[in-house]
């Protein structure tokens, strides 16, 4: 049965984004493309999330999460949920005291142009999701770059810890070695050998 990859896009990205984009190439350069699933996801996170399960539910074989930012803790929650593997990017990692208000407002996505707002009822979704441990780390790979601007990398290696781990130095918060990982990570999901 053939394997499939889920990739999750973050906070006010789309499938547009440069990660999305260069993988579906990549993909597509090794015929596998129709096995790669990455559609635009809701803002709100409980609606994201039955997205994907819906999409995963006719998945034709073992699904594997790859998710960035935000992306990244949509996908770990659903790894979880799912006894699924995952590729989590530079992810998101809602700790409890984490400050939530800077995402709460009007936010604009950075590839559609589309407004939306991100309340504290959407803030409360999301850390209904989080886990109180990993049950199986070895399920997850974390990609990250020390120098993420917008998220602290360190709250991310402690959290996935007995999880693959390759932590960067340098780059940023869109993982500037994205393309060094393409084949890699096509091969953790399964899609090539």
């Amino acid at each position: 049965m053939p394997a499939s990859l889920f990739y999750l896009h973050g906070f006010r990205s789309s499938p547009a984004s440069s990660k999305a984009q260069a993988l579906i190439a990549r993909a597509r350069e090794l015929g596998v493309a129709s096995s790669v699933w990455c559609e635009a996801l809701s803002h709100v996170p409980d609606t994201a999330i039955a997205q994907v399960e819906a999409a995963l539910a006719h998945a034709p074989g073992p699904a594997t999460l790859v998710g960035s930012s935000l992306g990244g803790y949509y996908a770990a929650h659903l790894a979880e949920k799912h006894d699924l593997r995952a590729v989590l990017v530079n992810p998101a990692v809602f700790h409890p005291g984490f400050d939530s208000r800077p995402f709460v407002g009007e936010h604009e996505n950075l590839y559609t142009g589309e407004r939306f707002s991100f309340t504290a009822e959407h803030v409360a979704q999301i850390e209904a999701m989080r886990p109180e441990r990993l049950n199986r780390p070895e399920r997850f790979w974390l990609l990250a770059e020390e120098e993420d601007e917008v998220l602290d990398t360190r709250l991310a290696v402690a959290h996935f810890a007995g999880a693959r781990q390759t932590v960067l130095p340098g780059g940023d918060h869109s993982f500037t070695r994205w393309d060094d990982y393409l084949d890699e990570v096509l091969r953790f999901a399964g899609l090539i050998a």
